[in-house]
């Protein structure tokens, strides 16, 4: 079987990759049986000479290739028929600017396996970028804090070499007795939390961050039943939210009066209640002045998102009172920053990151029959049609 590294060829320029070079040294010793060919890339942060100087073929050509391996969507013209891809499609929640994507793929009898879609037995996603979006995403929030403030200057994620340094600029700054809330403890939620303990933010309960003042930066994490609740007051568990969401309305309310930043690393389902409404932001006593959203679901949960900016400008204003975007330097304006692909500013880390889950988790499976069942759970389409688990995509892909 011959694995291929596929060129990003997505605008703006994605700079991450799915294998380091030595992670591909380390796929070849582990499966000898396995071919590995490498696209040649002028963008890719890690060079064609960091690949070819470990022995690996780096090549223009790469029809003879089984497994094509990307990160972002490929345009429709360079899909190669009749092969598998893995890459972030953004289709499976009926993105309505890949449809056309979602078409070809199966015009060309592709099968593809969306990394979003490589799950466990429980559903539970096994590799994503989502660790470092939220460590970018929170340091651009504290980055936004400073400018909206004119308390201090930091520079670009991108222009820093990885976490630790990310860290070191912070842990030199001065911050007043701002309270932070964030949302989610998935991957996203997980990787803000290691940035704010790694620069000493004090982690405190629900109750404390809702009813005490402190005279230093707090922060508190929230799940779902945190900041939902159910419409007729009971109260059932986790569980009945993720299955009955339409049952349940937003409780953020009651964080939007004590905090100060935003930081929303949750994960938002289909039929969940939205969770700042711009009643909220327009409340005389909501305190919230810069958002951070790392989920980044325009005019979904986030009231104030009302489209995803860019690392090359990543805040925007938003005021209020008129539902529009102002400069974030305008008085009554919310600062928001909702880059949607905050980990490219870390191209390096994510790599090494993202490349070992995929080495874990989905590389073993084409070697061992698949007895996990991680391709046939990921696998959306099939012989040009989609399949059964995928088959909710059809009026989509009909354009209906």
């Amino acid at each position: 079987m011959t694995f291929g590294i596929i060129k990003e060829r997505k605008n703006p320029p994605d700079r991450r990759v799915v294998f380091t070079p030595e992670e591909l040294v380390r796929l070849q010793n582990q499966f000898p049986q396995a071919k590995i060919k490498i696209e040649a890339s002028d963008i890719r942060v890690f060079p064609d000479t960091a690949y070819a100087a470990l022995g690996l073929e780096v090549t223009t050509n790469m029809t003879d290739c089984d497994v094509l391996i990307g990160v972002k969507e490929v345009p429709v013209e360079a899909l190669l028929p009749n092969k598998k891809y893995f890459f972030f499609s953004h289709t499976i929640k009926k993105q309505p600017h890949n449809r056309k994507l979602l078409q070809a793929i199966l015009d060309k009898n592709i099968e593809l396996y969306d990394h979003e879609t490589i799950v466990d037995a429980q559903n539970k996603r096994l590799i994503g970028f989502g660790r470092y979006a939220g460590i970018v995403g929170t340091y651009n929030a504290f980055r936004g804090f400073g400018m909206k403030y004119e308390l201090f200057s930091i520079p670009k994620a991108e222009t820093l070499k990885g976490k630790d340094e990310l860290v070191a600029k912070l842990k030199r700054q001065i911050l007043p007795p701002i309270k932070i809330v964030l949302t989610g403890n998935g991957k996203v939620g997980m990787g803000a939390k290691e940035i704010l303990d790694a620069i000493k933010i004090k982690e405190v309960s629900v109750d404390n961050f809702l009813n005490k003042t402190y005279s230093e930066p707090v922060y508190v994490q929230i799940d779902v039943l945190d900041y939902n609740k159910r419409k007729d007051g009971q109260q059932l568990g986790n569980n009945n939210f993720y299955k009955n969401p339409q049952d349940y309305t937003s409780d953020f309310e009651r964080f939007t009066k004590v905090s100060d930043v935003f930081i929303a690393g949750h994960f938002y389902g289909n039929n969940a209640p939205h969770i700042l409404t711009n009643e909220m932001l327009k409340a005389a006593d909501c305190k919230i002045k810069i958002v951070a959203d790392i989920s980044c679901d325009v005019d979904g949960p986030i009231a104030c998102t009302i489209k995803a900016s860019t690392i090359a400008d990543p805040f925007f204003g938003y005021l209020p009172l008129e539902s529009k975007e102002v400069s974030y330097t305008h008085p009554a304006a919310i600062l928001v920053m909702s880059v949607d692909n905050l980990p490219c500013e870390l191209p390096k880390d994510a790599s090494e990151g993202f490349g070992e889950m995929f080495m874990e988790h989905v590389i073993p499976a084409f070697f061992n029959g698949d007895k996990e069942g991680i391709l046939q759970r990921a696998k959306i389409t099939e012989s040009g049609k989609l399949t059964p688990r995928f088959s909710y995509l059809q009026d989509y892909v009909d354009g209906k």
